[in-house]
This record gives C-alpha cells, sequence and structure tokens, in this order.
C-alpha cells in the first residue's frame, strides 16, 4: 500500500463531494485543479499534488473527467460497495442521525441501534429496532459490521469503544467529547461542533 500522509485522505472526500455536485447538480463532464481549487478554497498545486500519490487522472489542457475521477476516488476511498454502520445511542443526536438521508446515497448505511435506556430499547428508529446495548457485540458480528457511529455521554464513550474494538469495529466516527484511546490499527474520527466553535472564536475580535 502506498504511503499516503493522512491529511492527503482526508481531502479526498471534499474533492468526491465537488466533483458529485459538478456533475448531479451542474451537469458537467470535465473539470481542472483550477476550478477545484476556486471552488473549495484550496490551491491548484495541492489538487494535483494529492491525486498524484494514486496515478495520473487529468490531461494537460483538458483537465480532469468528472465521472472518471469520481469512479476512480471512490475505488481509493473503498466506496464501491456499501458500508454496514452501527449507531450506538439513541438519543437526540442518535434520532438525528438515524433519520439523515445523507449516509446511503455515499455508501454507508446504518443497519442497528443501541441503547442502555429501557425506555428507548425497542423504539422504532427510523425503520429500526433499538437494541440492548448488552446485545451489541454479538449483533455486530453476526453483521460482520466494521464501522460505528459513537453518540453517548462522553463518561461511557470509552468503555463502549473498547467493546466496539473487542467486537471488531475498525472505524469509529465519535460525536462523544473525549479523546478516545484505540489501538493503532483502529481508525477514530472526531466531530464536536463545540470545539469547532473554539477554534473559530480564537479569529473573531470580542
Amino acid at each position: 500500500m502506498v504511503d499516503v500522509p493522512d491529511i492527503v485522505i482526508g481531502r479526498l472526500p471534499i474533492y468526491l463531494r465537488e466533483l458529485t455536485r459538478l456533475a448531479e447538480e451542474e451537469n458537467q463532464t470535465t473539470t481542472s485543479s483550477h476550478e477545484l481549487g476556486q471552488r473549495l478554497g484550496i490551491s491548484s498545486a495541492q489538487i494535483r499534488k494529492d491525486l498524484s500519490h494514486f496515478g495520473e487522472f487529468g490531461k494537460q489542457g483538458t483537465g480532469y473527467h468528472i465521472n472518471y475521477l469520481i469512479e476512480q476516488l471512490r475505488e481509493i476511498l473503498h466506496l464501491t460497495q456499501e458500508w454496514p454502520v452501527a449507531l450506538i445511542g439513541a438519543g437526540y443526536l442518535g434520532h438525528a442521525l438515524a433519520h439523515y438521508d445523507g449516509f446511503k446515497p455515499r455508501g454507508f448505511v446504518i443497519t442497528c441501534v443501541f441503547d442502555n435506556d429501557p425506555r428507548k430499547i425497542g423504539e422504532n428508529l427510523n425503520g429500526l429496532v433499538v437494541s440492548d446495548i448488552h446485545d451489541m457485540e454479538s449483533i455486530i458480528q453476526e453483521k460482520n459490521i466494521k464501522i460505528a457511529i459513537l453518540a453517548t455521554p462522553a463518561n461511557t464513550a470509552q468503555e463502549i469503544t473498547d467493546r466496539l474494538v473487542k467486537a471488531g469495529v475498525k472505524a469509529i466516527l465519535n460525536y462523544a467529547p473525549i479523546h478516545l484511546n484505540v489501538p493503532p490499527d483502529v481508525q477514530v474520527s472526531y466531530s464536536d461542533p463545540v470545539v469547532q466553535l473554539q477554534r473559530m472564536t480564537y479569529y473573531l475580535t470580542p
């Protein structure tokens, strides 16, 4: 496997999202690194450098064929299949995530939801029955799930993460406001809106 910096991998889904918008919403068939750069606020040189880690996808003077580049990026990101996802937490955030319609078109399907609240267990959540978190490992292994979304309070997040890892989960999207400790072969991505707001207030004048 080519040793590609993680920051480069992180930009590939951004390119894929913008290319998909160009193809589906604007009916474009070709684009250039210059156009992509202007739309995304990334230099055209950076875009070309990022893509060059994986091959040559464009031609001098003609740019990129959008549908071809979409196919290549989907292949690179292993999005040519649907990935089943476990959602942990059926609170307000879990409800919103379960009803979010942006996952499936991009290759991810929430197939099971877990909670420890007896009032939530058995509830129908957008077509899924909320399962008892005590059954989490067996269901995840039965469904061969490798991806989980963590929407739990911070005080239970690490314990649940340890259980997810033991069950074979290799990628966790964490909404809990806490840093998770995982083995090197497990990927964790954090989504904490407060942290993002705090980063931006640095640039604001009180």
